[in-house]
């Protein structure tokens, strides 16, 4: 029997000929990078680079042709998933035209730049992380891109919705994204429809219709359930209702009023949302820039405290607000500040205690707003 001490330690990608001592591996004990794989099983070599950060994986890719097999497979993200182990990255567009898209690490406040999205023209972007992928929707629902951390590349979407749309709600759960109302890419018409899609299998679902057709709403994952909250009808008329549905039953819930009091006076901006152990979140930057818990009991919205930042524009697309594990993040311009190129990311784990903001990162954009486009990837 051969017992194997896996202990690994990436530096740079300068170490490939670094050797790893495995226990009765031979002469020395002794084994390149080049044939580890052979040695410990691809297997063994997964989990024991499974708990390592997800910035080491670049790294670990560079080494060899095998290494590299490994990370780009998933094998890695799957079994992370499988234990909890789970890092949630922020991804961070500002511009008109998100071709330029950053990484941010909330836990240590580090930046990635992501590879540059293929020039398209659009005058409105969808954007939303499932699994191992950003996901990016343009041309009015008519131009689809995906960004896979796997490859570090972006590829065009072959695997459209079914019902392609824009200005729609949406949530991701693990590998899974939901996709509801919003207006049709072709028409324009209002939608009530829903979709699945399958980040594994690359595979859209049609889900049942919800009740009332909206767009401009917003989407929520609680408690197993996906909820489309606010929006526009197709009468124009601003909507305070939301809408549940469950998983299992395969069926809509209206909940009158749900998002009564939050910017509804502003047709067709979306509202900021974020769920963070089974408690929903909001941004009401409309009037007095406060941070508001939903009380699911007596469905109302309870005041805890203020906002970081502050929008500049009534519409609030100049900021983000996102969930990244046990905290919520929210992204936007600096209080009292004149510069429309500088963002703050701030963070709030939250306790029965008043919100204390902390400062996690500054970014300077090239190109000034006021469109800002966030998405958080838990991998």
């Amino acid at each position: 029997m051969v017992v194997v001490t896996c202990r690994i330690s990436v530096r740079s990608p300068e170490s490939t000929s670094c050797p790893l001592h495995v226990p009765g591996a031979g002469a020395g004990g002794e084994v390149s990078w080049g044939n580890i794989i052979g040695v410990i099983g691809h297997d063994l070599l997964i989990h024991c680079l499974h708990r390592l950060s997800r910035w080491e994986y670049g790294a670990i890719a560079s080494l060899n042709r095998d290494f590299n097999s490994v990370v780009r497979s998933g094998d890695i993200y799957r079994l992370r998933r499988k234990n909890g182990v789970t890092e949630h990255w922020l991804y961070l567009s500002c511009n008109n035209n998100p071709h330029k898209w950053k990484a941010c690490d909330p836990s240590t406040g580090r930046w990635i730049q992501v590879p540059k999205m293929p020039p398209t023209q659009s005058s409105y972007w969808d954007s939303l992380a499932v699994g191992t992928e950003l996901l990016v929707f343009g041309g009015y629902g008519r131009v689809s891109l995906r960004y896979s951390i796997l490859t570090n590349s972006w590829t065009w979407l072959a695997d459209v919705m079914n019902n392609p749309r824009y200005w729609f709600g949406s949530a991701s759960v693990g590998e899974k994204a939901y996709v509801a109302g919003g207006k049709d890419s072709s028409s324009g018409n209002v939608l009530s429809s829903a979709e699945m899609y399958d980040s594994e299998k690359y595979t859209w679902t049609p889900l049942p219709s919800m009740n009332r057709a909206r767009y401009g709403c917003s989407g929520a994952f609680m408690d197993g359930k996906f909820y489309v909250i606010g929006g526009v009808s197709s009468r124009h008329e601003v909507l305070t209702c939301g809408e549940e549905y469950d998983l299992n039953r395969r069926s809509w819930r209206v909940i009158d009023n749900m998002s009564q009091g939050l910017n509804e006076t502003i047709m067709g901006a979306p509202l900021l949302l974020a769920v963070v152990n089974s408690e929903l979140y909001a941004a009401d930057y409309r009037e007095n820039n406060d941070l508001k818990q939903y009380d699911k009991l007596d469905n109302k919205w309870i005041t805890l405290g203020k906002l970081p930042v502050r929008s500049k524009y009534k519409d609030g697309w100049d900021m983000g607000f996102r969930e990244c594990g046990d905290r919520l993040i929210v992204i936007g311009p600096p209080n009292n500040s004149t510069d429309e190129k500088v963002v703050e990311l701030h963070s709030w784990i939250p306790d029965e205690e008043p919100p204390v903001w902390n400062l996690v990162a500054t970014q300077q954009f090239t190109s000034e707003g006021p469109f800002l486009y966030c998405a958080v990837m838990g991998c």
